[in-house]
């Protein structure tokens, strides 16, 4: 698995969502500061609420362009069969039976890419699921109460 590669691909759908906010940061913008947003009443706040929206939108723009940078300079590394997991490792985990694949990364987590055919999602050691498996090994199981249910979760590769 080249982890090189991998995250060549996150920054890549980090850089599409980043476009499509910053075009939707602007078009707010434009309805915030246009003639007609001017408040015709005290209770008109139609202008308000667009540059709320826009100054929220450009702040997470912000933190987006945040995380291309980190991702880009992000040093990773392999892991041996019984090392601990930690950041940057990729887990294949299997949730009820069901294989899934993981990315521990630093920020953005739900990003989920398309690498090699494999569906791959990036979450951080500070989500519950990334809080379940830093410092776990390949072949570890556990369960946790989701809801009314009990998921069982059991580690089956980590590179």
């Amino acid at each position: 698995m080249n982890k090189t590669l991998l995250l060549q691909e996150v920054v890549a759908a980090l850089s599409e969502s980043l476009d499509v906010l910053e075009r939707a940061a602007r078009a707010s913008h434009v309805e915030a500061t246009h003639e007609s947003s001017r408040a015709e009443s005290k209770y008109d706040t139609r202008g308000l609420e667009a540059a709320y929206l826009a100054g929220g939108q450009a702040r997470q723009a912000r933190e987006i362009l945040d995380s291309i940078k980190l991702y880009r300079s992000l040093a990773t590394r392999d892991f041996a069969p019984n090392e601990p997991i930690d950041l940057t490792a990729l887990v294949k985990l299997e949730m009820d039976g069901a294989p899934s694949l993981y990315f521990i990364g630093p920020k953005s987590g739900g990003v989920e890419v398309n690498y090699r055919g494999e569906e791959i999602t990036v979450i951080t050691p500070q989500s519950p699921l990334g809080q379940n498996l830093v410092g776990k090994k390949a072949g570890q199981s556990w369960t946790t109460k989701a809801g009314n249910s009990t998921v069982k979760y059991r580690i089956i590769k980590v590179w």
